[in-house]
């Protein structure tokens, strides 16, 4: 049976759970007020403090017109009623995608004048983590979650807004309300605590259900409808999906114990255009942000974006700026499926650092789970290297500290002097704060001879050998005759490797130069473009065949690292692998 989802069919054991419960799923709203309960929606105001009083904002025709539509709505619904309370907070219209008008109402003073409720949001990665091992999963939407809470009684003239037809109090919830994500959080985690953690998690209106069986996710998905029901909680149906092995949720993709970025957040990261503001290099780094553990070495390639933040630096779009934003755009659209974290199994810790930034990946069974980096601020750019491959294991701990404190794991350096850190016969106030910090954890350093050599180490000499002549020979045939026309016509469709050459071309890198036409980069390695096959032959022939013999990650990475290079061949070889 499909759901309102075209794409998606619902199991028919599902299918009787639904239709149990359509009561849970109404195409409108009750005509009655939600129930009171023991959460209601409080705004308690510092003391001496009152609501601002503030005249109508004057509108157009057409506003007025839809001010006047959904006003009625409201009062049909019974979400509003007249007020009499001297005060009351500004109506305007804010412009949707699809061009239609949400009515927003502005709460700004009333929110600077309200007691904070402090209670914590749940931690959105935390949440992901749950899903570890799930196979099956329901996600349900609330219909207009916050007009399902009551404001509580006595505090809906504080809620008052002023039109040029009137002035309404809410009694329910509304949107602005500077308590009420608190608010909702509250009573979602009072609502469903005992299933929490087991086979739901919440985050606001948005509520997950998952399971490793079929017959389990049924069992699961009737206690969910049960709870609803009894608390007289109404989901929109048509935003829901159910029984699926494949969800989004929060902006990611979770399936078979893998998360990556959602399909449309790709989407809206290749067309946006290049900043020139500010402010619009400030949202675009906002969503950047949201998805850096999917990109290795994140502050290092949006330093020169960050740099343009500073206050008193002037705004100056120069090359470098362009080159780190299609790289950064680049890196965010390859980027890697991530493991969901398990935490009966052991992790891995690798780390490194720069002039400039640091960063480590968690891995686990050589499947990266998270990246993380940070760019190093002046203080920390006058460190000793050992010092700055120290700060990278730190800062790394204490960012993964809920997967690593209480299990031994591993921590591989490629500085020498971070392994012997413990038995330093002197220490700086700063490496004691370190010692101390790090002794919570149960873990050895590993010492790498260079990302480079991590693999290639673990190959005997007869591979050592085979890989050269392997590469030599895929280095002549792709490179000779007509191939050298295909390449170079791959390289300009290649946004990225366009970018480098005219860096090239610029004399602003020395780490690119062009040989033949040919982009070529540190150890004489080819820069393979991103359009035609030539990575996956490259990858089919360093894995697949039976002389690669089938290598893991690390082998086929080594193989390939000596002579080829593209931005992120390391998560595209552990991808493929």
């Amino acid at each position: 049976m499909s759901s309102e989802n075209s794409r998606e069919t619902v199991p028919k054991k599902i299918v009787r759970v639904l239709k149990k419960y359509r009561d849970v799923m109404p195409d409108s709203f009750p005509k009655s007020l939600p129930p009171r309960r023991m959460i209601d929606h409080e705004i308690k105001l510092v003391p001496g403090a009152k609501p601002p009083a503030k005249n109508a904002y004057r509108m157009a025709p057409p506003e007025l017109a839809e001010l006047q539509k959904q006003l009625d709505e409201l009062l049909n619904a019974g979400f509003i009623r007249p007020a009499k309370a001297p005060y009351g907070a500004l109506v305007l219209f804010q412009k949707k995608k699809d061009g239609s008008l949400r009515l927003c109402i502005d709460y700004c003073v009333l929110n600077k004048l309200t007691v904070r409720n402090k209670y914590p949001l749940p931690i959105i990665t935390d949440l992901f983590d749950r899903l570890h091992g799930a196979k099956y999963f329901s996600k349900l939407d609330l219909r207009s979650g916050y007009y399902q809470v009551r404001i509580a009684e006595g505090d809906e003239p504080k809620t008052t807004c002023v039109t040029r037809y009137g002035a309404f109090e809410f009694l329910v919830m509304s949107f602005g309300l500077t308590n009420a994500p608190a608010t909702f959080c509250t009573l979602m985690n009072q609502v469903f605590h005992e299933y929490l953690d087991k086979f739901v998690v919440v985050y606001l209106d948005d509520i997950v259900v998952y399971s490793m069986t079929m017959e389990e996710h049924r069992d699961h998905l009737q206690k969910v409808f049960q709870k609803l029901k009894e608390n007289q909680l109404y989901v929109k149906r048509e935003k829901c999906s159910f029984a699926q092995e494949r969800i989004n949720f929060l902006g990611h993709v979770i399936e078979c114990g893998r998360i990556g970025m959602e399909e449309g957040k790709i989407a809206a990261i290749r067309d946006w255009t290049m900043p020139k503001s500010v402010s619009e290099l400030r949202s675009f780094l906002g969503l950047a942000n949201y998805y850096r553990r999917f990109v290795q070495g994140f502050s290092k390639r949006a330093s020169p974006l960050t740099e343009l933040l500073k206050k008193d630096i002037h705004w100056n779009w120069d090359p470098e700026c362009q080159a780190a934003f299609d790289g950064l755009k680049q890196a965010m659209m390859e980027g890697p499926l991530l493991g969901i974290a398990d935490v009966t199994k052991p992790f891995e810790v690798e780390t490194d650092a720069s002039d400039y930034a640091f960063g480590g990946v968690l891995l686990q069974n050589g499947h990266p789970i998270a990246y993380e980096s940070q760019k190093l601020n002046a203080v920390e750019r006058r460190y000793t290297v050992s010092e700055k491959e120290m700060l990278a294991v730190v800062h790394c701990l204490r960012a993964w500290r809920q997967y690593l404190l209480g299990p031994s794991f591993v921590v591989k350096t490629d500085n020498s002097a971070t392994c012997h850190f413990f038995t330093l016969p002197k220490l700086t106030s700063k490496q004691a704060r370190w010692q101390e910090f790090l002794a919570e954890f149960d873990f050895e350093f590993e010492h790498k001879k260079g990302s480079s050599n991590q693999a290639a180490d673990a190959l005997s000499r007869k591979q050592e050998h085979a890989a050269i002549c392997l590469l030599a020979h895929l280095r002549r045939s792709e490179i000779g005759g007509s191939v050298r026309d295909t390449l170079r016509e791959f390289l300009q469709k290649d946004h990225a490797a366009q970018n480098v050459m005219n860096l090239v071309k610029a004399g602003k890198t020395r780490q690119f130069w062009v040989e033949k036409d040919l982009l070529v980069t540190k150890g004489n390695r080819l820069y393979v473009p991103r359009a035609g096959d030539l990575r996956k032959k490259l990858l089919y022939e360093c894995h697949d065949t039976l002389w690669a013999g089938h290598p893991g990650w690390q082998r086929t990475y080594a193989l390939l690292k000596k002579g080829y290079f593209w931005p992120n061949m390391r998560d595209d070889v552990m991808q493929y692998t």
